[in-house]
């Protein structure tokens, strides 16, 4: 099972590459959107995290683009401020408030994937 996290906080980053590798996941990381973008294109994933405020492409330009190249990849997207009022939010399969606890992402993850 192979994730792209898309977050530029290297806090975050690290946080997520270390709780899911325990979980038996394989984690990509990518700082930018733009990186992402590339990564997306060359690789295939299993399910994408992303960050709704980024510094070169926001998150929902991000979703919008991937969907494009894969309209059944699940995306969650991640921030620390709450969009569910947002209706371009809702173009991705679930939405999660960041927390260091990340018991919410998990559970979300393990539900995506076995849908």
């Amino acid at each position: 099972m192979k994730l792209l996290v898309v977050d530029d906080d290297l806090n975050i980053q690290r946080l997520y590459k270390e709780e899911l590798e325990e979980e038996g996941y394989e984690v990509v990381i990518a700082t930018t959107g733009k990186e992402a973008l590339e990564i997306f294109g060359k690789e295939k994933f299993d399910i994408v995290t992303l960050d709704i405020l980024m510094p070169d492409i926001d998150g929902i330009s991000l979703l919008r683009k991937m969907k494009e190249q894969c309209p059944t990849i699940p995306i969650i997207m991640s921030t620390a401020y709450d969009y569910r009022d947002d209706f371009a939010v809702w173009a991705s399969e679930a939405y999660i408030v960041k927390s260091s606890d990340l018991s919410e992402l998990k559970k979300t993850i393990k539900k995506l994937i076995t849908a």
